[in-house]
């Protein structure tokens, strides 16, 4: 393939804001120059698998990744602890630990009902999944078999591309979960962001009260 498309290629994923497929690629290629242009979604993946190698060449801070069934890019993990120091202070699009705990059971066990939720984390989870569905982090995908044919509840491709995964499989085994636990890294942004969220709250309340105050006045 022509060295030209390389260049295409990553013009075409550089200006996508979401995940854009091989064959979407493709599409955008013919469109411009013709349908009889040889390429195909292979030819894509190859072109990308050069671009990622010049770019690790040239230890560039990205790279170009495959998440939710197309291509993005992102920058490479090692960075990730000095951005996350940039946006833990977003504090307001961060899932609260309740809705985390809610996820990731959802993730593991899907299809699930809401009894068999609520049974794994002992409490109501009626706020918490109605928060998730209006993130469009998980959908219903159907009814149980069950008495009363309770709700089924999945995630979904918004869900995959929140956590930076291409395909369910690609979920962290149990005991990869309890090494990232472990690690000191993780631990350090942990506490950072557990601060942050302490301080916001003490913002919002101080906030509040003023508010409470000037409402009396």
């Amino acid at each position: 393939m022509d060295n030209i498309y390389n260049s295409i290629i990553e013009a075409l994923i550089f200006a996508s804001d979401e995940p854009i497929a091989s064959s979407d690629l493709v599409k955008a290629i013919k469109g411009i120059d013709g349908e009889d242009t040889q390429i195909s979604t292979e030819d894509v993946d190859e072109s990308i698998n050069v671009l990622n190698k010049t770019y690790d060449e040239n230890n560039v801070a990205f790279k170009i990744i495959k998440i939710a069934g197309g291509y993005l890019f992102a920058t490479k993990p090692e960075y990730a602890k000095y951005i996350g120091y940039l946006s833990s202070e977003k504090s307001k699009r961060r899932l609260s630990q309740a809705a985390l705990e809610t996820l990731a059971i959802i993730a593991y066990k899907q299809p699930i009902t809401k009894p068999e939720l609520e049974t794994i984390r002992g409490v109501n989870s009626d706020y918490i999944l109605n928060t998730l569905l209006e993130k469009n982090l998980i959908t219903i995908s159907g009814r149980a078999e069950s008495i009363g044919r309770p709700l089924l509840y999945g995630t979904t491709v918004e869900f995959l591309k929140y956590f930076g995964l291409d395909k369910l499989s690609d979920l962290p085994k149990p005991r990869e979960i309890e090494e990232i636990m472990k690690d000191e890294d993780f631990i350090e942004q942990k506490q950072k962001i557990m601060m942050n969220v302490i301080e916001e709250n003490i913002e919002n309340e101080t906030q509040e009260d003023s508010e409470n105050i000037n409402d009396t006045d």
